[in-house]
Parts: structure tokens; C-alpha cells; sequence
């Protein structure tokens, strides 16, 4: 067995989102992230995005682009929580997506120390 670059954690949200998709599609970004945590590089799978602590695991599955957000968090054990995802259907990154995605950051990290105290 391959030993994993990092735990791939999936929040409500990133859950609900692919639970929307189907089992094909599902199949085809698991085997994508899958690939990434056996240490693949490729930015056509997975990408930080631009000024931003953001990363997108991507996946083109018959013509559509699927993009799943998430972010690093490694602070006891490496982990990448997966946020929110989005059906792309245009060049650009909405911009309200990234959005979301760290607004979940901040919220993610704010509970995490507030739990230590």
C-alpha cells in the first residue's frame, strides 16, 4: 500500500456537493485525489490558486470540470479539508467560491484554538 502525503478530511459542505454528483463523477475525483495523496504532482489535479491559501482539487470528467476547494491545515498531523466544490463552467474562478472557501478556512482554524483553550 502507498503511504499517503496527507488525510483528506471532507466538510458538510465539500459533502453535500458530491453527494449531489454522480457515481461516475464521484468515482473519477476520488481516483484524482487519490493519486495526489500518493504524492503525484500534477496542477491539472490539484492547484493552489492565486493569492490566496486555497488549493482546488480538480477534475475534467466528459468535457465538465469539477473543482472540489480545500485548504492545508498541519498543524499536529497533515491534513487537507476539503471545503466546498463547484460545477466550473466558466475560464475563470468565481471569485465568490474562493470566498466561501476561506471564510470556512477562518471558521475552521477560530474552533480549532478555540478547542485548546
Amino acid at each position: 500500500m502507498e503511504s499517503q502525503i496527507f488525510e483528506l478530511v471532507v466538510l458538510e459542505e465539500a459533502r453535500s456537493f458530491l453527494k449531489s454528483l454522480s457515481f461516475s463523477v464521484r468515482k473519477k475525483i476520488a481516483y484524482n485525489i487519490r493519486k495526489v495523496q500518493s504524492g503525484v504532482k500534477d496542477a491539472e489535479l490539484f492547484k493552489k490558486l492565486d493569492d490566496s491559501e486555497i488549493w482546488e482539487f480538480r477534475t475534467l470528467y466528459q468535457g465538465i470540470a469539477y473543482r472540489l476547494f480545500s485548504f492545508w491545515d498541519t498543524e499536529t498531523e497533515t491534513l487537507v479539508v476539503a471545503t466546498n466544490g463547484i460545477i466550473k463552467k466558466t475560464q475563470k474562478t468565481p471569485s465568490k467560491e474562493i470566498a466561501k472557501a476561506e471564510e470556512i478556512r477562518r471558521k475552521y482554524f477560530e474552533a480549532k484554538k478555540a478547542d485548546k483553550k
